[in-house]
């Protein structure tokens, strides 16, 4: 019997049937992932995105396997070659290699050496020599000598033979298999350069000479070489040993020792040269490709996570700072809201140098604007404004903060950023980008294209389409778990709310522009095309400061409302009291409010909201700052203990920014004292840390950094 798709994902997940039957249940109602996560906690008995995530994507490949299923048994059932045992070799494959290795000897192909050979009639002569039965071989292929249709001579007719045969093992399901586990097991990948391009591309020196078991090597290796051979480069083969390939088709089809098996052997090897291994070879390629870039993607993705998830400085009045030489230091001003409200252009760097004004200009704005924070931007001229700025003495209290601008300028140049300031340039865009991203990184970085906020590792090179199903799952999954005040937030940060979208948030706004401020949840209802679906979906993850009801400002979803007040009526108090009095909270017992559809998870996740409702589950902001005698790469000395601020986390190391405009690299083996197979272990982004400086290559701009106890220590 065929196990269902259920069964299939519970074995490999390693996750209870019910749980992966109620999930795919959920998701196939329009059910979104973080409601899943947070509000369906007893139905997937507590499952995580990331495993909700898995059980999504899994159940859409065999899906997917299916549509495939049902369209070979289609074609083969058109050529009237489809048998019940066939049938049922098809409906029990359970993977794509395994389907595909069935339908190969029924696909439509065009015009071979083979079907040249049977065109021939030489087919009966193919199988007298697979069956090894004659030992006068010579004596069978005359009888197909045939000047009409092309066969002059003995070796015409034995060549055609093993045309044939060279086909038939190509097709033979049972030789693809244990050639495809070898392919996958033992083989080696080599990188050669091409002649005449070693100055061109340098970059790939490494690999210019290079080979190593491709079952041993890392992810980034093998995008790196692929770079390389797209580049046009590199050469790359993928090939286990010959002798054990061939091995495997003698035990497979040698039977005899007779003329007919010699010309079976001579056949063996033209299938395994001129069809298997380069199939096979394409096959594992894909394979490994995929994996890698799902490492890749992976690693991406986490990075994205956490500065998606990095600290707000909150609401504050902010004066924001794109630096730079010729063109001057753009600034601008923004209220507690990140609305601009003045901008203007300061020269205080050469080719200017005017740096009265420029410090005058400051603090009459800093004055102006009652501001609190400045932001400046860690491009060029980033650090040179970092120390105007922190020389400048003000007369309030007043943060100045290096701010990563990575991205920035895409955002200025985007049709949302022109949407949202359509009279201003894109320095100004650029300035606000920079500034907001201080007071709240997730809402500004939603608007910006996760691959070019520079976080990641090979990004152009994986599956666009893969890299793009995860990073939104990381956006979605970062929003939600923050939450969004609906009365203030951006279109770009609306749309990732759980069951909105683009449509849906736009309405949102237009109804918060025609209306004023939603002072409820239920309120949203009246929103177009706000479905009672999609207040299900979205409602707990959007909040109403200062609403009618104190709880639209918590992760608390409205269909457990009368939870809450079913427990503040058991104490003889109100859900206010509830929230503000620990003494209170601490008198319900839980159990008494279990049904059969609210069990204790979600009892303690409510719990844990009236304790802290709408609650920021971000780390607190930290401040930071550069070593004040260094500012460019030429500052650097071997041997320097620095601070520095996790940039970018790869598969081989940690990129550090340690304010020179260059970031370095703490290599895998530098980022602790111990052996290290994950950076994500050992260090985040935005992480302070400190590091020893091991080399500086000016020429090549390349810094070379270390984390180990002893060495990166003040």
């Amino acid at each position: 019997m065929v196990k269902n798709h259920s069964e299939i994902i519970s074995q490999e997940l390693g996750i209870t049937l019910k749980q992966v039957e109620n999930t795919i249940q959920l998701l196939t109602s329009g059910a979104t992932v973080p409601f899943i996560a947070r509000y369906r906690k007893e139905a997937t008995g507590c499952l995580d995105e990331v495993q909700i995530i898995n059980i999504r994507d899994r159940y859409n490949q065999l899906v997917e396997l299916d549509k495939r299923r049902e369209s070979i048994i289609n074609s083969i059932q058109e050529q009237n070659k489809l048998t019940d045992e066939l049938k049922e070799k098809l409906i029990n494959a359970s993977s794509l290699s395994e389907l595909e290795d069935i339908y190969l000897p029924y696909r439509p192909k065009r015009k071979t050496k083979a079907s040249i050979a049977i065109a021939k009639g030489l087919e009966p002569l193919a199988k007298i020599i697979l069956a090894q039965n004659k030992s006068d071989i010579n004596m069978e292929a005359e009888k197909f000598i045939d000047q009409e249709k092309g066969v002059e001579s003995l070796e015409d007719a034995i060549s055609g033979a093993r045309d044939i045969i060279a086909e038939i093992v190509n097709e033979n399901q049972n030789v693809r298999k244990p050639l495809r586990e070898l392919f996958m097991k033992e083989s080696v990948i080599r990188s050669r350069n091409i002649k005449g391009k070693e100055k061109e591309g340098e970059n790939y020196k490494n690999y210019f000479e290079w080979e190593e078991k491709l079952s041993k090597a890392p992810s980034h290796r093998i995008l790196a070489m692929l770079r390389g051979e797209r580049e046009e480069f590199l050469r790359i083969n993928i090939f286990p040993s010959e002798e054990k390939a061939m091995e495997i088709l003698v035990r497979i089809y040698i039977k005899a020792q007779n003329e007919s098996s010699q010309q079976l052997m001579i056949a063996l090897k033209d299938s395994y040269k001129r069809l298997l291994a380069p199939s096979l070879e394409t096959e594992v390629r894909n394979s490994f490709k995929e994996k890698a870039d799902a490492e890749a993607i992976r690693v991406f993705a986490e990075n994205l996570r956490q500065l998606l998830l990095t600290p707000p400085l909150g609401q504050k009045n902010v004066l924001a700072i794109d630096p730079g030489f010729r063109t001057g230091c753009k600034l601008v001003c923004l209220d507690k809201q990140g609305k601009l409200l003045h901008n203007e252009t300061i020269y205080p760097h050469p080719p200017e140098n005017e740096v009265k004004q420029a410090v005058n200009k400051i603090q009459s704005l800093v004055n102006a604007y009652k501001i609190e924070a400045i932001a400046i931007g860690n491009g060029t001229a980033g650090r040179e404004t970092e120390r105007l700025i922190k020389n400048i003495r003000f007369d309030r209290n007043v943060m100045a903060l290096v701010v990563n601008e990575s991205g920035a300028s895409v955002y200025s140049a985007s049709a949302i950023a022109r949407e949202e300031f359509p009279e201003y340039d894109i320095t100004v865009r650029g300035s606000v980008s920079i500034g907001r991203r201080l007071m709240d990184p997730l809402a500004e970085l939603v608007k910006i294209d996760p691959k070019s906020i520079g976080v990641g590792q090979y990004q152009h090179d994986v599956n666009q389409n893969e890299l793009q199903k995860s990073l939104d799952d990381t956006v979605v999954s970062c929003v939600n778990a923050v939450g969004v005040e609906v009365n203030t937030s951006s279109k770009e940060l609306l749309k990732y709310v759980s069951g909105i979208g683009p449509a849906l948030a736009q309405n949102l706004i237009t109804y918060r522009d025609e209306h004023g401020a939603f002072r409820s949840r239920e309120e949203l209802k009246k929103v177009k095309r706000f479905s009672e679906k999609v207040f299900e979906q979205a409602a707990g993850f959007l909040r109403i400061q200062d609403a009618v009801h104190v709880l639209d400002n918590s992760a608390v979803h409205p269909e457990s409302y009368h939870i809450v007040k079913k427990m503040a009526e058991k104490l003889s108090c109100s859900i206010n009291d509830l929230i503000e009095k620990e003494a209170l909270r601490k008198q319900i017992k839980l159990s008494d409010f279990v049904t059969e559809n609210v069990g204790l998870p979600t009892l303690q996740d409510i719990m844990s909201e009236l304790s802290k409702p709408g609650r920021d589950p971000r780390e607190k902001f930290d401040f930071f700052e550069f070593d004040k005698n260094v500012h460019s790469v030429k500052d650097l000395k071997v041997g320097m203990v620095l601070p520095g601020i996790i940039t970018n986390i790869t598969a081989f190391g940690a990129f550090v920014d340690i304010g020179v405009h260059q970031d370095g690299l703490v290599h895998i083996s530098h980022l602790a004292n111990k052996f290290v197979s994950d950076p994500n272990q050992i260090v985040k982004l935005n992480q302070k840390v400190n590091v020893k400086v091991l080399d500086v290559d000016i020429e090549r701009k390349r810094i070379s950094l270390s984390m180990k106890e002893g060495e990166a220590e003040k």
